[in-house]
This record gives structure tokens, sequence and C-alpha cells, in this order.
């Protein structure tokens, strides 16, 4: 199979199914059980990662970051019950419009 976002999906899945399981054996469980603070924690651990990869040059560190922070996405999304469909679905809103215009149609602190 070709790697596209059909596997954030499978992913998502996958996360679902272990969200509810034994925190001493699943990761995933782990992160869900500490709820949002620990998920949005994990998530901002790794774009911090990713960045230091991306402005050291490291393209495998990237790669390998950018993965990471997808996953930990994925969790925050399953944790607080939001489907990536709901993001998919922002992304098409969006398409075809300027970022500065959708930021600015956003209003201030946005």
């Amino acid at each position: 199979m070709a790697a596209d976002a059909r596997q954030l999906d499978a992913l998502f899945e996958t996360i679902l199914s272990r969200k509810a399981g034994d925190p001493a054996s699943s990761y995933t469980a782990k992160l869900v059980a500490g709820g949002t603070p620990l998920c949005a924690r994990k998530l901002g651990e790794e774009a911090v990662e990713t960045v230091v990869a991306a402005l050291t040059g490291d393209t495998k560190g990237l790669i390998s970051e950018s993965a990471d922070l997808l996953f930990h996405w994925l969790v925050l999304l399953a944790e607080r019950g939001i489907e990536p469909a709901a993001v998919y679905a922002e992304l098409e809103r969006r398409e075809g419009r300027s970022g500065i215009d959708e930021k600015a149609s956003r209003g201030a602190g946005q």
C-alpha cells in the first residue's frame, strides 16, 4: 500500500481500540488515562522535537518526529472524542482560501 492519509485513519482506529486498555501494558491507554493534560503535553513535546529536527537539518529525525507528532495528535483527538474527519472537513472548508484571509476571518486572539 502506498503511504497516504488512510494510514492516519487506520492508526486512529487502533488508538480507539487501545484507549480503554490497561495503562500498565498499553502506552495509548496510559496517555488517555492521563486525560487531556497528559495527551496535550505529549503532543507539545513531540511538536518541539519535530521543530528541533527541522532546524538542525536532521531529515531522518524530522520524519521520525513527525510520525510521533501525528500519533500523539490522534491520541489527543481520541481522548477528546473528536474524529479526524472533523479536522479533514475543516481543512476542506479552508481549501482554496488564502492563509492570511483565513487567519483574519477568525478575529483577534485566534
